[in-house]
């Protein structure tokens, strides 16, 4: 008989810079629910290429150690259904060039 496939969990981001000065830049985070079910939180993490430091965030909780950084969600917005999205967005120091990360990880949970 046929079977129906277990429902995927799974969640994406995208960092992108929405802003930017002498010093300093602003950022935003969008975390995608890219499963099938519901997921309950959510954890993104990146490494900076040129030293930035996260100086200011909002919707999320913020760990910054040396150039490797990781955003929990704030509880409110962690709960996404499938397709679902959830924004944070935060200001940063740069002391030069300001490079995207080359790579962006979301584990839902």
């Amino acid at each position: 008989p046929p079977t129906t496939p277990p429902p995927t969990s799974g969640c994406t981001a995208t960092y992108r810079v929405t802003g930017s000065w002498q010093g300093g830049f602003q950022g935003e985070l969008v975390v995608r629910n890219a499963g099938s079910a519901a997921i309950t939180g959510w954890t993104v993490g990146w490494t900076f290429p040129d030293g930035q430091q996260i100086t200011q965030l909002w919707g999320g909780t913020a760990t910054q150690t040396g150039a490797t950084v990781s955003v929990r969600d704030a509880g409110w917005n962690g709960a996404l259904g499938a397709g679902a999205t959830a924004t944070a967005g935060f200001l940063g120091s740069t002391t030069g060039a300001n490079t995207a990360p080359a790579t962006v990880t979301c584990t839902a949970r």
